[in-house]
């Protein structure tokens, strides 16, 4: 690195508005216990999701309870909406971006229908997931807190 080197920083904000909490916290353990890539959750408190943070989307998920989005430093998010959502076949979800769409931060990208998650007994905690761990050189702390969508919620310093 020269002297004039840049520290090259992703930040992240909250994906909907609810309580911001740590992964740990989360009740299925391939999140809580970080398998799939470290993060922060959010406990939502409306239906609408926006982007965590500017980017391309990659996949999106046939059943809608999740996508992929690829920061412009290189980070791979996985936004994953509810706990074993997958079983409920995109009923409550609707997409509003496709595979390849450049997206900004806070930019709406889906709505969740809280009750219809909640109905089926699931969770509706959405977790914003790094899964390419091996990029970040530094992950930032975030106390937990109300959080409105689109507000800042961490700093990742990328290799």
């Amino acid at each position: 690195m020269g002297l004039f080197s840049r520290k090259k920083v992703d930040e992240f904000v909250s994906p909907a508005n609810g309580e911001l909490i740590h992964l740990d916290k989360v009740s299925d353990p391939v999140f809580s216990q970080k398998l799939m890539g470290d993060g922060f959750a959010v406990t939502p408190s409306d239906n609408e999701i926006v982007a965590p943070i500017g980017g391309i989307v990659g996949t999106v998920f046939p059943t809608k309870h999740a996508l992929m989005i690829t920061s412009n430093h290189g980070l791979e998010i996985m936004l994953h909406l509810g706990i074993d959502t997958v079983e409920l076949d995109g009923k409550p979800f609707e997409m509003f971006v496709q595979e390849n769409d450049t997206v900004k931060a806070g930019q709406k990208l889906a709505t969740m229908d809280l009750q219809q998650v909640k109905d089926a007994k699931k969770d509706t905690s959405i977790m914003t997931i790094i899964t390419n761990s091996d990029a970040v050189k530094e992950m930032g702390s975030f106390e937990e807190k109300d959080i409105a969508s689109g507000a800042a919620a961490l700093s990742v310093t990328v290799k």
